[in-house]
């Protein structure tokens, strides 16, 4: 890239600003010309010496005309001059000459020069008009192209690739590339038509007075190295400024060759639009990231203030019940029997369990979350990890019933023991919590919803959730709050769990009403391909 350059600011005293190149009437439109005239002069005489009609001189505004709609005003003028002075000199008497011997022809000739003149001006203005509205369209085009590029994709980057292309040949560039930096030396090339051409002895830079100011094309002057400068002696290079935010971002360079001069009104208003939409599209990148980080740190905020409502009296509860059993073990004024130590060491142990599968869920939840969860598969049988299970937590369902109708020709699940246990614990844990002593819970198998499969459900005749909480319950701390909980009302990490260990292990889990009115969980866990 182009090092220790720099656009100058407005009021700069040193800058040197482009004029807009005119082209010169070339060879090849004053021999049309010539030939339009002569085909005129050649049509007149036939009219006037062969046919005998008087007066043909209007034959020449079909040349004006042409010469009008083809090369512009000043051909136009010019081609009616001549008309006026060819139909002088051949058809005029005294002929041959440029004399005027019948003053009434001078109205005529002076007719042929008026009219002549004021046609071809206004063939030139449409042809003008339909070049200009080309060339609108032209430029709406590509900046439509440029817009809707940068709009669709949502990183800039992207969509100035994409652009290039559109953008370097409507501005006429032989070769333009986009880079990225707060300075020309710190730039890096995002998207180009070729290589960067950063030996350059010529560089011009758009010094724009605002958004709907002119813009003029000003020159700077940097040192190159004299085999660069030899390399590149018939380009210029084009840089325009792109800004975000008010600073500075990156630049437009394009090189042209210098024989063409500098981009005219359209293509420089093309470049300054183009490089104002990739600045806007660098500005609604950083804007959203902004967005995105705040959100981020707001949910985290969030999450901690629900962690810490969720988590500290269910961490208080146990402790407390542990230390009060503990303290009554302790106090030499208690006078405890075999009996009441049984039950304080119980007590411990109970809560002691609960403490650990509080902390087994928080741990399990972070892992999830850090994708660090590895399931690892074998085969079992669902009837035996079931019943393993129910009987584990018992004590904790009691006084609750617990009904198992398995199929005893279901195959084996490929499931991870520990996962597939610890999400029935949560399953059941969540009844315990939720639902009265006389409830009845089901646990039985149904068909599952795609083959290869092997639906487990969990339904109880509880109180069930509302319809609009069942969308919701395996997201992490949400709970259903009812009257009657109590002070243990859970973590609201329990479900979300075992969805992140059924998932983990290729299955997938589901909450509905049950038939009862209660709550039913329907796990489909993957069956065993090749059973033994």
């Amino acid at each position: 890239m182009i090092r220790s350059l720099a656009c100058p600011t407005r009021g700069s005293h040193t800058r040197h600003v482009l004029a807009p190149v005119r082209i010169r009437p070339a060879p090849v439109a004053l021999a049309v010309i010539a030939g339009l005239l002569a085909a005129a002069t050649l049509l007149v005489g036939v009219l006037e010496r062969t046919l005998g009609i008087h007066n043909a001189d209007a034959v020449y505004l079909l040349a004006v005309v042409a010469a009008a709609v083809v090369y512009g005003t000043v051909a136009a003028i010019g081609t009616a001059v001549a008309s006026f002075l060819l139909y002088d000199f051949f058809f005029v008497e005294p002929t041959l000459t440029l004399s005027v011997a019948d003053r009434t022809a001078w109205l005529d000739l002076a007719l042929l020069l008026g009219v002549g003149a004021i046609v071809g001006q206004l063939a030139a203005t449409q042809r003008n008009r339909a070049e200009a509205a080309e060339r609108r369209e032209r430029e709406s085009r590509a900046l439509y192209e440029v817009a809707r590029a940068l709009a669709r994709r949502p990183e800039p980057e992207d969509g100035i690739a994409e652009v290039v292309p559109t953008l370097a040949a409507a501005a006429g560039m032989r070769s333009l590339w986009v880079g990225i930096g707060r300075a020309p030396d710190q730039e890096r090339t995002v998207a180009a038509t070729g290589p960067d051409e950063c030996a350059v002895p010529r560089l011009h830079c758009l010094l724009r007075s605002g958004s709907t100011g002119p813009a003029d094309w000003v020159a700077l002057h940097a040192r190159f190295r004299s085999e660069d400068a030899s390399r590149a002696a018939d380009t210029t290079t084009y840089r325009v400024v792109i800004e975000a935010e008010g600073e500075p971002c990156g630049s437009i360079w394009g090189v042209r060759e210098s024989s063409a001069g500098a981009p005219d009104d359209g293509q420089t208003r093309i470049l300054s639009l183009a490089a104002d939409q990739v600045g806007r599209a660098i500005e609604r990148k950083r804007l959203t990231e902004r967005a995105a980080a705040a959100e981020i740190a707001r949910r985290s905020e969030a999450i901690k203030s629900a962690l810490l409502d969720s988590v500290s009296h269910d961490l208080r509860t146990p402790l407390a019940s542990i230390r009060a059993a503990a303290g009554n073990l302790m106090d030499a004024d208690l006078a405890l029997t075999p009996e009441d130590e049984r039950e304080a060491a119980g007590t411990i142990d109970r809560e002691a369990e609960r403490l650990n599968e509080l902390v087994t869920n928080l741990l399990d939840m972070s892992r999830i979350e850090a994708g660090e969860l590895v399931a690892h598969p074998e085969p079992f049988s669902l009837d035996d990890v079931v019943r393993g299970s129910v009987a584990r937590r018992r004590q904790r369902l009691s006084p609750r019933r617990v009904v198992v109708d398995l199929d005893p020709a279901l195959p084996a699940v490929l499931v991870d023991g520990l996962f597939t246990e610890q999400v029935l614990a949560n399953l059941l844990d969540n009844v315990a919590q939720h639902t009265p002593a006389t409830t009845t819970v089901r646990i039985h198998d149904a068909p599952p919803a795609a083959p290869r499969m092997v639906r487990l459900v969990v339904e109880d005749d509880g109180p069930g959730v509302p319809p609009e909480a069942l969308e919701r319950l395996f997201d992490k701390f949400y709970r259903v709050r009812r009257s009657g909980d109590g002070s243990r009302g859970g973590t609201g990490v329990g479900l979300a769990v075992a969805r992140g260990l059924v998932e983990a292990m290729g299955g997938h889990i589901t909450a509905r009403r049950s038939a009862s009115g209660g709550l039913a969980f329907e796990i489909d866990l993957p069956a065993d391909a090749h059973p033994r």
